[in-house]
């Protein structure tokens, strides 16, 4: 019997010719990587432990990100603590305000992960780098402590469900609209500790931009990772990026998997997710009028350049709706630099949208864009639950960049054609 993707890649990593689902496993790990709020806990543990050195100074990555610029002085001492553990312990890949970007963008970017790779994260988007055809998933700050010190984890092989894509989608829908519309119909618990494999020849279609934005939100379906195998596109991503070799596997055509959904997306029409579910999910045409408060472009799912482009496309020429403010968050420093090199940032400010340094701040309610009490966002973040983004008496509905930066125009969910 051969093995999946993922199995491939985790028995690659335990020294093994095989594994399969439900085993537990001590794995080698290639990166860890810690935040602004996860990482100190870890630090703090990697110290009870009396641990004096991290395994591999070029293997461990901190990335301030998600309260930067520091928000207030407890972020400031958080952010603080990293910086002097990275000092100390000689961490190459540290990355402070200037030089970071929202991570599980910045790290393909700089060809820190490559296909192949073993990835834990104390973020649970880690599972982002699963585009690359890398096996990547988030963890503890515990856990991640743990492997700092060790370069090991341990690991219960998941099952896998493949998920083929067939047809042609929509001309506004994308990789967050694919994802979107797979979240509505499994649930959020509908890939719970599996692995959720995307492939078919919607997949092969896909930018590198989509495919991370698919595999950043399988944790919205209960993942414990998402992933796709690495082909001409992949490699056309990463050969000029890569800092190591990477190794590409492939699922065995007779490998056993739990479940093959297959979906047909042609004409997929854009997909919102409602409150205060990403399984909460209708087509844009289903929205109904929903007037907003608040618009946000970026995170992790939707910072890419590509991202940007697609809503600059539409904003250009017009302003955003006098009741709705437009908040636009490259995801990294070189996809924001590119951005103002294409125009695109003057276009935001044209179009009366603010334009902020790479954070994670808004996504998880942590500043640059908090709601208040009844107020509606749409946001093309990753997550919509009750209180995510500010008051608990908020609301986040989710979207691509497509529905949002009409939205903000026309100061209610809408489709570009609505324009």
């Amino acid at each position: 019997m051969g093995m999946t993707i993922v199995e491939k890649i985790i028995a690659a990593h335990c020294g093994r010719d095989a594994v399969s689902p439900g085993e537990i496993v001590m794995a080698g790990v290639d990166i860890a990587l810690g935040n602004d709020i996860t990482a100190p806990i870890a630090i703090e543990e990697f110290r009870k432990a009396g641990a004096r050195e991290v395994f591999d100074r070029e293997r461990v990555v901190l990335v301030a990100d998600h309260f930067t610029p520091n928000r207030d002085i407890e972020a400031a001492e958080q952010c603080r603590l990293i910086r002097e553990f990275a000092r100390a312990q000689g961490i190459v890949h540290h990355y402070d305000v200037g030089r970071a970007g929202i991570e599980h963008a910045l790290l393909p970017e700089r060809g820190i992960v490559v296909p192949g790779d073993l990835v834990i994260g104390a973020d649970s988007h880690t599972c982002t780098y699963g585009a690359l055809g890398a096996f990547a998933t988030g963890m503890g700050s515990t856990d991640l402590a743990a492997a700092m010190a060790t370069g090991t984890v341990w690991l219960r092989v998941p099952a896998t469900v493949r998920f083929i894509y067939r047809g042609a989608p929509g001309r506004w829908a994308g990789g967050k609209d694919l994802i979107l519309h797979t979240i509505g119909r499994i649930g959020v618990d509908g890939a719970l500790y599996r692995a959720m494999e995307f492939a078919g020849e919607t997949i092969g279609r896909l930018a590198m931009a989509d495919r991370f934005t698919m595999c950043n939100m399988a944790i919205e379906a209960g993942g414990k990772c998402g992933i796709i195998a690495p082909d001409e596109t992949t490699l056309a991503y990463v050969r000029p990026r890569a800092s190591r070799p990477p190794r590409l596997f492939a699922g065995d055509p007779d490998a056993a998997v739990e479940r093959v959904i297959e979906l047909d997306v042609s004409g997929l029409e854009p997909q919102v997710a409602f409150p205060s579910s990403p399984g909460n999910v209708r087509s844009v045409r289903e929205a109904g009028e929903v007037p907003i408060d608040q618009v946000v472009i970026g995170s992790c799912t939707n910072g890419w350049i590509e991202d940007l482009r697609i809503a600059a496309g539409i904003l250009a020429g017009r302003k955003v709706h006098a009741g709705v403010r437009l908040i636009v968050i490259p995801a990294t420093q070189a996809v924001y630099a590119r951005a103002v090199r294409e125009g695109l940032v003057e276009t935001f400010v044209d179009a009366e949208g603010a334009v902020s340094t790479p954070t994670c701040g808004p996504c998880l309610g942590g500043h640059m864009g908090v709601l208040a009490e009844g107020e509606r966002a749409l946001a093309t973040t990753n997550r919509n639950f009750r209180g995510r983004m500010g008051h608990a008496g908020s609301e986040v509905y989710l979207s691509g960049p497509a529905v949002a930066a009409a939205s903000a125009v026309a100061g209610r969910i809408c489709s570009p054609d609505d324009l």
